[in-house]
């Protein structure tokens, strides 16, 4: 274990973490939400520092990021723990249990770098579960690897605080924010926190610099209102993300909601309208084989400019300026 920062020590022996929005106030040897943070003695340890349950060399689409380094390799590691608590949760067998209860291996920073400098990954990404959890462990993985000339993404729900989530920021090269909805009323019936927090990480993000790229899924009768998706995406553009790739990605039944159906095509197809129909130049539909919906296209001429099957891109030469109108299109081509 090794101490974490942001926490209030108490006089009784109890702390209070304040790494995000649960300010969880936390008893002698017990953890707060997240599973990974742990008061022993009047000090909060985490209990993921180091301890990786999974590591594997994705394809950066996988992310998904499609404007951040196409065709690239990243090196993703994941530590359990989460402080949401999804009801349709993919990776729920390491994300809604603690560190101490699956197999894991240490992986010092160090390790990370030449591990991923071995296979071949230009980029690092903390992913899987929830990283912010167990932020201190990325700060200096990230910290690490930027040393070495490696990029750092993160994949995440964003619910953080202000002060942890500026430490980090400086560290990191791309984000994919897991919006889940546009409703404070979904967001607590489905993953028990709240809208406000998200939308402030995705603020603090936008400033920082920081390529950002959404997901959102959308869920038959859960969070396919389409007056809430149209109101989502109308405030992405009015603040600054009209050129942040928004992915919204089809539904299949995990985890507690296995009594749902997939996500219609129709439902998807009507999204991706709505989202351009709001000025968002660039809309994808993941987890399905509709056709052209995974590519990237000029938003002047309408051009095709990288396409893609399943994790294969193609980019024909393509490195940030349409060939054929001289439009510049944002993210990191090369």
């Amino acid at each position: 274990m090794k101490e974490a920062a942001y926490y209030i020590s108490n006089p009784d022996g109890t702390v209070v973490c304040v790494l995000c929005p649960h300010r969880c106030k936390i008893d002698e040897a017990k953890c707060g939400r997240c599973r990974s943070r742990m008061n022993r003695g009047g000090h909060l340890y985490s209990l993921a520092y180091a301890r990786i349950c999974a590591m594997h060399a994705d394809p950066m689409e996988k992310k998904p990021l499609f404007h951040f380094l196409p065709g690239a390799t990243c090196f993703s590691i994941a530590s359990a723990g989460c402080n949401l608590s999804c009801l349709n949760c993919q990776n729920w067998s390491v994300s809604q249990v603690s560190p101490m209860e699956i197999p894991s291996q240490t992986l010092l920073p160090e390790d990370c770098v030449r591990l991923a400098k071995k296979y071949g990954c230009r980029a690092v990404a903390y992913t899987y579960t929830e990283p912010l959890t167990y932020l201190e462990y990325v700060r200096d993985c990230a910290s690490a690897c930027q040393e070495a000339g490696l990029k750092n993404v993160l994949v995440t729900a964003g619910y953080v605080n202000e002060a942890p989530l500026r430490d980090l920021l400086p560290f990191i090269d791309a984000v994919n924010i897991d919006l889940k909805s546009f409703s404070d009323e979904v967001y607590w019936k489905v993953s028990r926190v709240r809208l406000q927090p998200i939308l402030d990480t995705l603020l603090a993000m936008r400033d920082a610099g920081v390529w950002i790229e959404i997901t959102h899924l959308l869920i038959p009768t859960v969070n396919d209102n389409e007056q809430d998706f149209r109101a989502m995406c109308c405030w992405l553009v009015t603040n600054g993300f009209a050129d942040s790739p928004l992915h919204i990605s089809r539904f299949f039944p995990r985890y507690r909601l296995q009594q749902l159906e997939p996500t219609p095509l129709e439902t998807l197809l009507v999204a991706k309208q709505i989202a351009e129909e709001e000025g968002l130049r660039f809309v994808y539909i993941g987890n399905t084989s509709l056709p052209d919906v995974g590519n990237t296209y000029c938003p002047r001429c309408g051009k095709r400019l990288v396409r893609r099957e399943g994790y294969c891109v193609s980019q024909a030469g393509f490195v940030g300026v349409c060939p054929f109108c001289g439009t510049s299109i944002p993210g990191q081509w090369s």
